[in-house]
């Protein structure tokens, strides 16, 4: 078999196989703890984080890329460097609207 078929495989096989081994792990677990008489709801301790959150999170992600290329571009306008201007002003913009989704869901959960 060719090496361009092979890695893909391998690479999805062991990421199930990872899961896997996760999810029946956990699952014997759960079952060992119940019946040894511990409650239920012990599972159900964390406060799960729905869909919303995460879409905010890449919105934001996303909108802070994008001004850093605008901003990159100008700077490269401006005669600095590409080489610096686009990755230094991507990373701080995107950071930036990371800083700015944490607070606002702080703010969302805090309502």
């Amino acid at each position: 078999m060719q090496e361009e078929i092979l890695i893909p495989l391998i690479i999805f096989s062991a990421i199930f196989g990872m899961v896997y081994v996760y999810l029946t792990t956990r699952n014997k677990e759960r079952l060992a703890l119940i019946e040894k008489g511990a409650d239920a709801s012990l599972f159900n301790t964390g406060k799960k984080k729905g869909l919303g959150n995460i879409i905010l999170n890449l919105a934001l992600l996303a909108i802070g890329i994008g001004i850093g290329v605008l901003v990159g571009a100008g700077l490269e306008q401006a005669g600095m460097n590409e080489d610096v201007s686009f990755p230094a002003s991507i990373f701080i913009f995107g950071g930036l609207g990371l800083v700015a989704s944490f607070f606002i869901n702080r703010k969302l959960e805090n309502e």
